[in-house]
């Protein structure tokens, strides 16, 4: 049987939604379609990108959605296939020589590199809204390594058309 195509999430995803094009109460339909992808298996994000979306004020609705309807699909990187592919990852970026050395601690440190640590072991398709881009020196694009590692990635956009899902509009 064919596995079926997961989608993982960046916290950009999220964000970009929440601040440009899908806010809460321009198109709450967006976000009723996250969780109705992530209920059926077809969508996830893991832990740390959950960390950093609740980090935001009580009063803040992208935390507040965060922790109350897709807490549970903020899956843990506590996990030995997960670790065994964020040596790797890691491994690899720091042999490389166009990043500059903050670049490297920096994504070391953050989301992405355990986003990517996810993908790989779990074979999953990456959401970004980041764009691969061959001379990145300051920061190590989600991109560029999906690209070393063949990790499939895609925007918001592609993923949404990838599951035929419509975002519908009411005028009230």
């Amino acid at each position: 049987m064919k596995n079926k195509v997961k989608f993982l999430l960046d916290a950009n995803v999220f964000i970009e939604a929440y601040r440009r094009y899908y806010s809460f109460d321009i198109a709450p339909s967006f976000w009723e379609l996250l969780e109705k992808f992530a209920e059926s298996g077809k969508i996830i994000s893991i832990d740390r990108i959950g960390n950093e979306l609740k980090k935001g004020n009580n009063d803040d609705p992208l935390r507040n959605w965060a922790i109350t309807n897709f807490d549970q699909w903020f899956m843990s990187t506590d996990d030995q296939n997960v670790f065994s592919a964020y040596r790797i990852i890691i491994e690899w970026v720091q042999k490389q020589v166009q990043f500059r050395e903050y670049a490297k601690a920096e994504f070391a440190s953050v989301a992405d590199s355990w986003l990517i640590a996810y993908a790989l072991a779990y074979n999953h398709t990456i959401v970004t809204h980041e764009e691969y881009n061959k001379d990145a020196k300051k920061r190590v694009l989600i991109p560029n390594v999906c690209k070393a590692f063949n990790i499939p990635y895609i925007n918001t956009f592609d993923m949404l058309r990838a599951l035929k899902a419509v975002v519908s509009i009411n005028i009230i």
